[in-house]
């Protein structure tokens, strides 16, 4: 066995002890209740600075659009089985995804908005990624990904969401405007 299985074998040993706990990592894995943070934190930033919405959510939606379809491509190209595929004694506590499992679009995702408004509002970042972290090893506790399927999506989507924010900076009319009491 090697160090990333053990290491998923750690972490889904948990499930199936706590149903609250299950429960949490149920909600923290399921991709349609990410939209609830997603309307709050737009609606705050749509108070803070509109023009600021105007020109970065675009970037950032298109951003977490490309790498979600990227990371599907990526999946096919490396053909990973998803440990609940591979491994028959796990606590399985989803429904196995249809898909390969490297790397996580979970963590792709997550992590290039985390890192989208890191470099935008870097006080963001002690709320942001956590909330990233908690999100990943939700998904190794129910048994859809190896820790390294995460460690993977949280690369590519961390690097990719930063330079977005930074070109968006560099590059664009916001930067004035990213002086805001948020930053």
């Amino acid at each position: 066995m090697n160090w990333d299985e053990s290491l998923f074998r750690a972490i889904n040993g948990f499930a199936g002890q706590s149903a609250w706990v299950d429960g949490l990592a149920l909600s923290l894995s399921n991709s349609s209740l990410l939209w609830v943070p997603a309307i709050l934190l737009t609606g705050f930033w749509l108070w803070v600075s509109w023009w600021e919405v105007l020109l970065a959510a675009p970037v950032l939606a298109a951003s977490i659009g490309l790498l979600d379809f990227v990371g599907a491509r990526i999946k096919d190209l490396v053909a990973r089985p998803r440990p609940c595929m591979a491994l028959p004694d796990i606590h399985q506590i989803e429904a196995c995804g249809k898909t390969f499992g490297f790397p996580s679009n979970h963590a792709i995702n997550t992590a290039t908005a985390a890192a989208f408004f890191h470099v935008l509002y870097p006080r963001s970042g002690w709320v942001s990624w956590p909330l990233v972290g908690l999100i990943g090893l939700s998904r190794v506790y129910i048994g859809a990904h190896y820790v390294t399927d995460l460690l993977g999506g949280w690369a590519i989507g961390g690097l990719f969401g930063a330079g977005a924010a930074w070109l968006l900076l560099r590059y664009s009319r916001i930067r004035t405007s990213m002086a805001s009491p948020i930053a």
